[in-house]
């Protein structure tokens, strides 16, 4: 598997250790940081239907909010794992097809 889609990196909050340290600031940390992401995301929901990376801007706003939230690494490992494995069915799928040409290539010239 690819190194950026490892699942043996720890979950969990990326947040400075003095920012840890304190409950009321790493709350507060955590609300800046939802704040950000959903600014981020609802931007790329704006951007679906008008001109603009729309998915790229929403991936990205989920990358804000997995610096924090678990759920959101959950979630970015699961796409990433998605995206991996459909860019390898891809790759199968263009494999099979060029080996099919040259199979009727082969083919046409042996008659």
């Amino acid at each position: 598997m690819p190194r950026e889609i490892r699942e043996d990196k720890p979950l969990g909050s990326r947040a400075p250790r003095f920012v840890q340290a304190s409950r009321p600031l790493h709350m507060s940390w955590r609300v800046v940081i939802f704040i950000v992401g959903l600014a981020i995301v609802v931007g790329g929901i704006i951007m679906l239907p008008l001109p603009g990376p729309g998915w790229l801007v929403i991936f990205g706003g989920m990358a804000v909010w997995a610096t924090e939230f678990v759920w959101a690494q959950h979630v970015l490992r699961w796409t990433k794992r998605k995206y991996h494995e459909g860019t390898q069915w891809l790759k199968e799928r263009r494999t099979a097809r060029k080996e099919r040409k040259l199979a009727r290539r082969a083919e046409r010239r042996s008659r």
